[in-house]
């Protein structure tokens, strides 16, 4: 069985978590639960960076001492992990020993081989991205290009890294293994950055509190990414006596896959495998870079002032129809924007028309006609089963390429042949006319497979209502493998529950008008003295 070590990036715990935290652990928890079907051996990381000037900065405002704040933060991580069903194999902070040790180790060996030394650095910084940027970096009137903030200039004595010894070898990398960093423009992006130069990084910080102190270095502290990206193989172990889940997941694992924003590649795709090769460790195999998801026309976060918070839209919603959504509606590695009219109107179009309506209409259809059970007669020549072949095979390979929207496009056209099937052949017509006859059955029996097919290629995206579909139209148990996108699997002649509501259907003038009520309310609230 291959192994396949996936991680999200660690989340800051200066703020709570909004849809774009969300976003990439719902990809991240997606692509697990689909590789394990797949039948591969899966490591499944998340967690939250819990150091830094940020953390430090936002915890004095509020009078608590950092660890409080982050513990306060990671509580609700936890608790939209159980929200939205996250199967993470392991949680990693950054204040953890475990982490202190991963940190320590790689830096003993970055210093034994000759990559640090301290010399005097100054430059324009940014606070939120915690990362130095060069005058021509800079946005108008020197704002930080991310976050579009003002940045401050710093000057301090500090540790650096050798990273201009590395330009070559990451050159060699980017053209050896094409698929380092994906998607192929972000390599582009990558590749353009090195070749214009690379300057040694400044990796420790003076006069900061909140923060790991550097080994062998009194008075400076980790540089937060550095810190922070070592969380990938702290987690594993690395550092501490017992590595055996190093060793499998990491030193000698089939993929190391990180998934990560755009805004945070050049710290993946550039600082990360630099320093992993002055400690002589393995690479990832994978960066894989995604877009934002922008409000109004801009990146939501904090900074921006519109954010999405989860909470509401999986209390209204459910946690299932926030997942699919956002796997929906964005081309994974390009921008994609909220709004909430976008959002009802999936909900309402997907599936509380789409996916709900059609098991409902097949479940009634079916109960009526057969005794409160599924047909008795099964069918395996008729015009869905081509149709479902050549779904199941676009949806492996969508899945298989990250592109989320289309494994869920290939799924829904499936849903679509098969309401154009029901309304071509009226077996609530036939039902009045000539009752539950072998011809009934099987048109019934069609349409509950190709459902049964598309809940179960539901079921990493879906994971709590894609067993309920199949429960009702008589799946006991969610399979545990794609062998169940076959034709033929639908049980015949057993009980099947009274049809309930999956999604109810939204009033969207209604939900639009109470969603411009609260951020007019809310406006009025920031705005006041």
């Amino acid at each position: 069985m291959s192994t396949f070590y996936l991680t999200t990036p660690i989340y800051y715990v200066n703020a709570l978590p909004h849809i774009g935290h969300i976003f990439t652990t719902t990809v991240g928890d997606t692509l697990a639960r689909y590789l394990r079907m797949a039948g591969r051996e899966v490591y499944f990381l998340t967690g939250t960076d819990e150091h830094g000037q940020n953390i430090e900065r936002a915890a004095r405002n509020e009078g608590i001492a950092p660890i409080a704040l982050a513990d306060r933060v990671v509580a609700k991580y936890r608790e939209l992990r159980d929200r939205l069903e996250f199967s993470y194999d392991d949680f990693i902070r950054t204040t953890e020993e475990r982490h202190k040790r991963g940190v320590d180790e790689i830096i003993r060996r970055i210093e034994a081989a000759g990559d640090f030394y301290t010399a005097p650095h100054e430059g324009w910084y940014c606070p939120p991205c915690e990362t130095f940027y060069t005058e021509k970096e800079l946005g108008p009137e020197k704002t930080c290009p991310v976050h579009g903030t003002p940045v401050e200039w710093k000057s301090e004595e500090n540790v650096f890294f050798r990273l201009s010894k590395y330009q070559q070898p990451l050159l060699d990398l980017y053209r050896e293994h094409p698929e380092f960093v994906r998607p192929e423009t972000r390599l582009n992006e990558v590749r353009a950055f090195v070749e214009a130069g690379l300057r040694d990084l400044s990796v420790s910080r003076a006069n900061l509190e909140w923060a790991i102190p550097f080994p062998g270095r009194p008075g400076q502290t980790v540089y937060v990414w550095l810190d922070a990206l070592v969380n990938y193989i702290s987690a594993l172990g690395f550092g501490a006596d017992d590595v055996r889940l190093y060793d499998k997941f990491w030193a000698h694992s089939d993929v190391r896959l990180h998934l990560v924003g755009k805004d945070i590649l050049r710290q993946h795709a550039v600082y990360w495998p630099a320093f992993l090769m002055s400690a002589g460790l393995p690479l990832p195999s994978v960066v894989w870079a995604h877009g934002w998801w922008q409000r109004d026309g801009r990146k939501v976060s904090k900074s921006a002032g519109n954010i999405v918070r989860p909470d509401e839209l999986i209390d209204r919603f459910g946690p299932d129809s926030v997942r699919y959504f956002l796997l929906r509606e964005m081309v994974f590695g390009q921008d994609a924007n909220f709004s909430d009219e976008g959002f009802v109107d999936r909900y309402n179009g997907d599936l509380a028309n789409g996916l709900g309506n059609t098991v409902s209409r097949l479940v009634t259809l079916s109960r009526n006609a057969f005794d409160g059970k599924t047909p008795p007669h099964a069918c395996s020549d008729n015009e869905l089963a081509p149709v479902a072949k050549q779904v199941a095979e676009e949806y492996r390979t969508a899945m298989e390429d990250f592109a989320f929207n289309r494994a869920l496009e290939s799924l829904w056209r499936l849903l679509a042949e098969t309401n154009q099937y029901l309304v071509a052949r009226a077996p609530w017509k036939l039902i009045q006319s000539e009752g539950p006859t072998p011809e009934l059955a099987r048109i019934l029996w069609n349409g509950l497979e190709a459902v049964r097919i598309v809940a179960t290629g539901l079921l990493p995206v879906m994971p709590r209502v894609a067993p309920q579909v199949l429960a009702a139209i008589g799946v006991p148990a969610p399979p545990t493998s794609f062998d169940a996108l076959r034709w033929g699997g639908l049980p015949t002649d057993v009980p099947i529950p009274a049809p309930a509501p999956l999604f109810p259907r939204i009033d969207k003038a209604a939900y639009l008008g109470e969603a411009k009520e609260k951020e007019t309310m809310e406006t009025t609230t920031a705005a006041a003295p």
